[in-house]
């Protein structure tokens, strides 16, 4: 019965912290719905898989170990379907999981650690966190073989550049792709102005995101 109340306390503490992490920072910052069940079925799956093979009486050890692989390999961290902030979610649930799946951790201690690692995830995704700063993935149609023409023109359209990549150039159709962050201008630099349609430059389907 005492095991039955620790098991149902820790579970109450999993499911209150994920949906902590799930409804109150991730959705009314990022919006994405169709990740909300893979959050929470990551979540519980690694609560009820670590609270299961931690009653498997010889080898336990090695059994939890080889379970936490498996769970752990079955996310799929691709970079063009989930964006790095999602991938931190997507992390702090399954450690969330983990920390109050294991049966003889203190609930206290459970619960601090549990309050600690939403309060990291709270400061760190915080949209006042360098709120100035920008990405985007601009297509440009000339080639410039000098970085500083290439940073004058960033800063012509976009604002002051803090780093940008040189994804692809195609001297064939005369083109550069650049993926960039900068920083907003309260006051635009003088000569630049919104881009027309068939303007020199123009910007790919990826949105404007925070960095």
């Amino acid at each position: 019965m005492e095991s039955l109340r620790h098991l149902a306390a820790h579970l109450g503490l999993d499911l209150a912290a994920v949906g902590v992490l799930t409804f109150a920072l991730y959705c009314p910052r990022h919006g994405r719905r169709d990740l909300v069940p893979a959050y929470l079925a990551l979540n519980t799956g690694l609560f009820t898989v670590v609270t299961a093979l931690a009653e498997v009486r010889g080898g336990g050890g090695a059994a939890l170990g080889f379970g936490l692989f498996g769970v752990l390999s079955i996310v799929r961290l691709r970079s063009d379907a989930v964006q790095h902030e999602e991938v931190a979610y997507y992390f702090t649930t399954l450690v969330l999981g983990l920390l109050c799946g294991l049966p003889r951790l203190p609930f206290a201690l459970t619960g601090g650690l549990c309050a600690t690692l939403l309060l990291i995830v709270w400061a760190a995704d915080s949209p006042r966190l360098l709120a100035g700063t920008r990405r985007a993935v601009v297509t440009l149609d000339t080639v410039h073989e000098d970085p500083a023409a290439l940073r004058a023109d960033l800063v012509r359209r976009l604002g002051e550049p803090l780093h940008w990549t040189v994804m692809e150039v195609d001297f064939v159709r005369d083109l550069t792709v650049v993926d960039v962050r900068y920083r907003e201008s309260t006051a635009a630099p003088a000569g630049r102005g919104p881009v027309p349609a068939a303007g020199p430059a123009r910007r790919t389907t990826p949105a404007w995101e925070t960095a």
